[in-house]
């Protein structure tokens, strides 16, 4: 895409200044299809040359080169009135052929750029959202599409795990042994799961308010007495009380 290339409403439009010095919020402009053919030629040929492309404001260039007739090519503009000053944020431009962007928002960007990488950073990502998604919306998208494919993963990764039983009825220490690790197996699979998701929702949380403190808003649970575990392994046979023990 040509620098210096915007529009104003359905207009076309060439920047000669970007920025007016002392009013930031007003560039120049000309509009090349009300120009004469010769002076219209001249122009895009000296904004559609490599000077022309790389300088920060196409006045620079039109001011050292020259139409058909002699005239000085910025000046000449001048000279005959077509040189206007509009908002800035009234003229679209085109980094790229999918993209665009205010000019006010690129003058901004282009300020910052000078303070560090962020501004350069946002200006890719303009490029890369062609125009029409925003980086941020799209980001969303992605992240809860993420968030629900690893639930599904989570809820076919955690089947049912019949309890082992033995051939002959009874319940040994193998495979008492088989069951509770297959039950501990999947208890952790879902503490996993459970920590993933709360670890998401306080990230989704700072994100709508980073204020928000999460003590002032949580319960006190009440303190309950842990229960004591159950001893490992098959519990112990009933006695039989005989009909000679009772006498």
């Amino acid at each position: 895409m040509l620098k210096h290339i915007g529009r104003h409403g359905d207009r076309k439009v060439a920047i000669l200044y970007r920025e007016v010095p002392g009013e930031e919020h007003m560039c120049l402009v000309v509009y090349p299809e009300t120009m004469p053919t010769h002076i219209h030629n001249s122009i895009m040929a000296t904004l559609e040359s490599a000077p022309g492309q790389a300088a920060t404001n196409l006045s620079e260039v039109l001011h050292r080169n020259l139409l058909p007739d002699g005239r000085a090519q910025l000046e000449a503009l001048h000279r005959e009135g077509m040189i206007k000053k509009i908002s800035t944020n009234q003229v679209i431009v085109t980094p790229s052929a999918q993209s665009s962007v205010k000019l006010d928002e690129m003058n901004k960007i282009i300020r910052e750029m000078e303070q560090g990488g962020e501004a350069l950073k946002r200006l890719q990502e303009l490029d890369a959202s062609a125009g029409m998604v925003d980086p941020a919306q799209k980001r969303k998208a992605e992240a809860e599409y993420k968030r629900r494919e690893e639930r599904k993963a989570q809820d076919t990764a955690t089947p049912y795990v019949p309890p082992l039983t033995s051939t002959d009825g009874a319940l040994d220490d193998k495979t008492l042994a088989a069951n509770m690790l297959a039950q501990a197996k999947r208890m952790e699979i879902e503490a996993k799961g459970m920590i993933a998701e709360a670890a998401r929702m306080k990230k989704q949380a700072q994100g709508l308010n980073p204020s928000v403190n999460a003590k002032e808003y949580i319960t006190p649970v009440a303190e309950s007495v842990a229960p004591t575990a159950p001893k490992k392994g098959r519990p112990p046979k009933a006695k039989v009380v005989t009909a000679d023990a009772v006498q």
